[in-house]
């Protein structure tokens, strides 16, 4: 596609700006998109900004229960048509299905697989990015009695890339502690099809803490549904044969580290797939929390080694900075975080576990 994503309506907006956590930018925003370019089922996504890989909430339009895996999996497939790990990348991050097959929509997985049984003729896809990382995503579905997406639709899509990454980004600012988390990691296994076979207790908790959101059970193996960032977390792994991990927010407050690992068995062999789940250390976090307060490379520089305990003369000497520059670094870093005090800055940024993204309530939803 090489129309520009121009700007959004201040409808939409609007709505972005106001919207208090991510289930509610999703609900807001679809519902005032639909009215400029109509579509019939949506799947909303947030995303870890590191890698790409889905994170909570999500948030599934006129979607039937069942199926999330055959949309889930085609992401990782080698002929998958626009996966969003390569929209990530894209100038435009923002594609129609018909348009990238040349009217071919068939030579998608994803159309044969999961689209055409359903009705579905055309799929807008696009990445929410900011600062080069992926923060959500959007696919958007038409039915065959509708006409298929269109260049404008695809312009409005687009446009609403940076506004609504810049508003997830946003959520991952802190404002109160957590409750106490489980202290012992969890442990899932899964076969080479993905399917799960063992769990301990501690899993079992993890994922009772976990946001609410769409969920399927593998064909086989343990009947205990598992929500969908945690298949596509799998997924990833098994497709690249190495590791895949995600963060996210759990109901107590805190943040979730999942890690998936291909093992090998003695022939080198791909085969099981394990799983942890656990706490997230404040290594893990930093990142995703110091983004969110859109801090420059030079800030994100100053902060940490603030967070070092070094002085004002110390960083200014490991930076090649007058200590003059350094106190304007300190003050601007000061106002994004709206703190007094360095202490205050390593409270809020490092020691903080922040407050859960949104309230525990269903994501699936239907439309008349």
């Amino acid at each position: 596609m090489s129309k520009s994503t121009g700007e959004p309506s201040g409808g939409l907006l609007a709505g972005i700006a106001a919207a208090p956590d991510a289930a509610s930018l999703f609900a807001v925003t679809s519902d005032r998109l639909r009215r400029v370019a109509p579509f019939d089922a949506a799947v909303w996504v947030a995303t870890d900004p590191i890698n790409g890989l889905t994170a909570a909430p999500v948030r599934i339009e006129n979607l039937q229960p069942g199926g999330c895996g055959i949309y889930w999996e085609s992401e990782f497939l080698a002929d998958a048509v626009n996966p969003f790990r390569h929209l990530t990348k894209s100038p435009v991050p923002v594609s129609g299905l018909r348009e990238a097959t040349g009217d071919r929509p068939w030579s998608s997985p994803l159309y044969r697989d999961f689209m055409r049984p359903r009705g579905f003729d055309d799929e807008l896809r696009a990445v929410f990015r900011v600062d080069g990382r992926p923060w959500g995503q959007l696919s958007l579905f038409r039915g065959r009695y509708r006409a298929p997406f269109r260049a404008e639709d695809m312009a409005v899509v687009g446009s609403l890339s940076s506004p609504m990454a810049q508003r997830l980004r946003s959520y991952a600012q802190s404002t109160e502690a957590p409750r106490q988390p489980f202290d012992t990691p969890g442990m899932l296994l899964f076969d080479r099809a993905g399917n799960l076979t063992s769990i301990n207790d501690e899993a079992r908790g993890f994922l009772a803490d976990m946001l609410p959101g769409p969920r399927a059970a593998t064909p086989s193996g343990i009947d205990l549904p598992l929500p969908v960032w945690i298949r596509s977390t799998v997924g990833r792994a098994r497709e690249t044969g190495g590791n895949a991990r995600i963060r996210m927010r759990a109901l107590t407050g805190g943040w979730l580290i999942c890690h998936a690992s291909c093992l090998r068995g003695a022939d080198d062999t791909d085969g099981m797939t394990a799983m942890t789940i656990g706490p997230a250390p404040v290594s893990e976090i930093a990142t995703l929390v110091v983004a969110a307060y859109e801090l420059t490379p030079r800030e994100r520089e100053v902060t940490e080694l603030i967070a070092r305990g070094l002085s004002t003369t110390e960083i200014a000497r490991l930076l090649f900075l007058s200590p003059h520059t350094v106190r304007d670094h300190v003050k601007a870093v000061f106002a994004k975080v709206a703190v007094a005090s360095r202490g205050e800055l390593v409270a809020k940024l490092f020691t903080e576990h922040y407050e859960p993204l949104v309230a525990p309530e269903s994501t699936r939803v239907r439309h008349p």
